[in-house]
């Protein structure tokens, strides 16, 4: 089992954690790395859920704060171990390779503050969960959520993910719907005798070619929707008319909506277009409101000093929201070097990121 040093700065951590491989459906090596690490702390209460540790204080504080992290990653692309290097364009000190973005700097930090921090302003529990790069059915967080769900429990969360050491309040809600035009059958040579349900699917096209994007505000945070075709799909061989075509449509929604105004919305949309024959629901999460009016969501971005922006993706966020529990994320690394071959975290967003909680929760 390797083993970890928590008392090494954030950066070296960092690259330590990367070079424990860890892809999805791996990270028994890792979770025994932490967990074992973390048992050498008093000050916590240290549980485990399959490959996902949990770590508390119990300080009798009047709130609670979550800090979560997950521990697995994409595919190695020849990218471990860690390489140092110096970006040739800003001149900033990079730590390179797999996981150094999405997102063991974030979870290094959450270990050095795990070790530091045994009295802070609020009690405090970690988490560092399995299997979130993979299908949602096996995502470690999700899984306490069911098992042990009074683990979760907490007035304000905080996760990891990269942000490039901002704050990112919340997050949109993602459905997939499939839009689906119908015809008839025929030999492609004597097209007349069918319906070709795929030249039907052209004005559901143009009616997405031609939304228009809401911007909606949600607790101080503008966050901008999109409703785009991302998958189309007809016919059964190049010589026959196909008799169905459907066109996989996703919805990134505000958080301000639930599953039913999402619905609402999207048929909305689409009432009035002619061809359709269907619309139906696939797929669906709901995203996570930023709580920004909460003390504790204040208070944080008091703090750190940085300026809340909107997170337009889908992440974690929206599982403690599920719960109650208004989320942010705020993380070292790019999220857009998350899984490229050249994935790399800019050494002062770790310390950043360490810094500006450190500064909250002992302030």
């Amino acid at each position: 089992m390797p083993v970890l040093n928590l008392h090494l700065n954030a950066v070296d951590l960092t690259e330590a954690l990367c070079n424990i491989e860890s892809v999805s459906g791996n990270e028994l090596s890792i979770a025994d790395a932490i967990e074992a690490a973390l048992s050498e702390l008093g000050h916590l209460n240290v549980v485990r859920d399959g490959n996902a540790i949990v770590a508390r204080t119990n300080l009798g504080r009047a709130r609670r704060v979550v800090i979560a992290g997950h521990i697995d990653t994409v595919p190695v692309a020849n990218n471990l171990p860690i390489q140092r290097t110096i970006d040739s364009v800003t001149g900033e000190a990079m730590l390179v390779g797999r996981g150094t973005v999405d997102m063991k700097a974030g979870v290094a930090v959450q270990l050095r503050l795990a070790v530091e921090l045994t009295e802070p302003n609020v009690d405090l529990t970690y988490i560092f969960y399995d299997n979130e790069e993979v299908d949602a059915s096996l995502n470690g967080l999700g899984r306490i959520s069911r098992n042990h769900p009074d683990w979760l429990a907490a007035d304000f969360a905080i996760l990891g993910e990269p942000t490039s050491a901002q704050i990112e309040g919340g997050c949109n809600g993602t459905m997939r719907v499939e839009v689906v035009t119908k015809g008839v059958k025929a030999h492609s040579a004597r097209p007349w005798m069918g319906v070709n349900a795929i030249h039907a699917a052209a004005p559901a096209l143009a009616t997405l070619a031609a939304h228009v994007p809401l911007e909606l505000e949600v607790d101080g945070l503008v966050y901008r929707e999109s409703l785009n075709a991302v998958l189309v799909s007809g016919g059964i061989a190049t010589n026959v008319i196909a008799d169905e075509c459907v066109i996989t449509v996703n919805y990134r929604f505000a958080p301000s909506r639930d599953a039913e105004a999402a619905e609402a919305y999207v048929r909305e949309v689409f009432a009035g277009t002619p061809g359709i024959a269907e619309i139906r629901v696939v797929d669906l999460a709901e995203g996570a409101r930023p709580g920004l009016d909460l003390p504790e969501a204040a208070s944080f971005v008091a703090a750190t000093g940085f300026e809340a922006r909107p997170k337009y993706g889908w992440t974690d966020v929206a599982r403690f929201s599920s719960m109650g529990v208004p989320a942010v994320n705020f993380g070292p690394g790019n999220p857009s070097l998350a899984h490229a071959d050249n994935e790399a975290v800019a050494i002062s967003e770790i310390y950043a990121c360490e810094e500006a909680l450190r500064k909250w929760l002992t302030a």
